[in-house]
C-alpha cells in the first residue's frame, strides 16, 4: 500500500498566536511546490489554533492543523483542558495524544492515551499517537516489549478501519531534544516492531495502511536517511519545526 508520507511539526511551548501565523505563511512559501507529494502539518500551542486556522482556510493553504493534546471528555468541570469538539471547531484533523513529555510531566498513562484516541475519533479528529522509551529500557534491551506494550494499550478498542486511519509516533525518549538519535535502521526495526503490532490487533490490511512516524532530533541533515526506512512514514519533528527554513528542508526530504 502507498502511505503518503506525514512530516508534522510539534511547536510544544513556543510561539505566541503572531508568531505562529509568520511561521506557517513563510513555510507556506518554502513547501509550496511539494506540498502535493508530503502531508505537512503544524501543532501549535492552544493559544495559537484559531490564528493559525483562519491563515490556512483564508489563504487556501494545503497545510494540515493539529493540537499538542485534548482531554477525553467532551466537556465538564475539568479547569485548563480542552475538549475535543473545541479542537474540530477550530478545523483541527490532527491531535498529538501520549506524548512523552504529557507522559513525564502530566501523568499521562496507557489507559488515558487509550481514552483519549477513542474520543479523538469520535470528534472526528486522527490521532497521532506517541510511544517511544527510556535510556534506561534501551540498554536493558526491552525496547520492543516496552513500545508494543504501549501500543497494545493506547490503540486497544478500535475498529479495523480506525487502526488503519491511525498515525503512530516513535520518539525515544533519550533522542528528544538532546542530538542524539539511534541509527535510520535501528528506529525502523521498532517501527517495524509497532507495524507488526497493529496488524496483530486489527489484520494485515490495518497494519499496511497505519503511518508510523519517527520523531526525536530530527533534523534536515538526518531526515532523508530515516524517510529513506521502508517502515517509516515521515516525522514528528520538535525544535527543527519552529523555523520555516530548517522545517521545510525536513519536509522536502519526505519527497
Amino acid at each position: 500500500m502507498d502511505r503518503r508520507m506525514l512530516v508534522a511539526g510539534n511547536w510544544k511551548m513556543y510561539t505566541t498566536s503572531g508568531e505562529g501565523v509568520v511561521l506557517v505563511s513563510d513555510l507556506a512559501d518554502l513547501v509550496r511546490e511539494v506540498w502535493d507529494e508530503v502531508e505537512v502539518a503544524v501543532c501549535p500551542p492552544f493559544t495559537g489554533l484559531r490564528a493559525v486556522s483562519t491563515l490556512i482556510e483564508l489563504d487556501k493553504l494545503s497545510i494540515k492543523l493539529g493540537a499538542q493534546d485534548m482531554h477525553w471528555e467532551s466537556e465538564g468541570a475539568f479547569t485548563g483542558a480542552i475538549a475535543p469538539r473545541m479542537l474540530t471547531e477550530l478545523r483541527c484533523d490532527y491531535v498529538i495524544i501520549g506524548h512523552s513529555e504529557r507522559r513525564e510531566f502530566f501523568g499521562e498513562t496507557n489507559e488515558t492515551v487509550s481514552r483519549k484516541v477513542r474520543a479523538a475519533y469520535d470528534a472526528g479528529l486522527t490521532p497521532i499517537m506517541c510511544c517511544g522509551e527510556t535510556l534506561a529500557t534501551r540498554e536493558a534491551l526491552e525496547t520492543e516489549a516496552f513500545v508494543r506494550t504501549q501500543v497494545m494499550e493506547g490503540a486497544a478498542g478500535l475498529s479495523a478501519a480506525e487502526a488503519a486511519a491511525l498515525v503512530v509516533a516513535y520518539e525515544p525518549i533519550w533522542a528528544i531534544g538532546t542530538g542524539r538519535t539511534p541509527t535510520p535502521e535501528a528506529a525502523n526495526d521498532v517501527c517495524r516492531t509497532i507495524r507488526a503490532t497493529i496488524g496483530a490487533m486489527y489484520g494485515p490490511p490495518a497494519a499496511m495502511a497505519v503511518r508510523v512516524l519517527y520523531g526525536g532530533s530530527v533534523k534536515a541533515e538526518n531526515a532523508r536517511m530515516f524517510f529513506g526506512e521502508p517502515d517509516i512514514d515521515g516525522g514528528l519533528v520538535g525544535g527543527a519545526a519552529l523555523k520555516a527554513g530548517s522545517f521545510a528542508d525536513i519536509v522536502k526530504a519526505a519527497c
